[in-house]
């Protein structure tokens, strides 16, 4: 039972550090087109060279 005692704020701990690191991906726009880019990666009119 003693163990408890650790356990229980190690464990509130990690979900608070996982809940920040969530919030900062979705406030960085991380999941706002998660297609996009692997659509444009095989598109032909994508360029990986820019244009002189």
């Amino acid at each position: 039972m003693n163990i408890l005692v650790y356990l229980i704020p190690i464990s509130l701990f990690l979900g608070a550090v996982g809940l920040v690191a969530f919030i900062y991906t979705v406030r960085s726009n991380q999941y706002d087109d998660p297609e996009g880019d692997s659509r444009r990666i095989l598109s032909d009119e994508w360029d990986d060279r820019p244009k002189p």
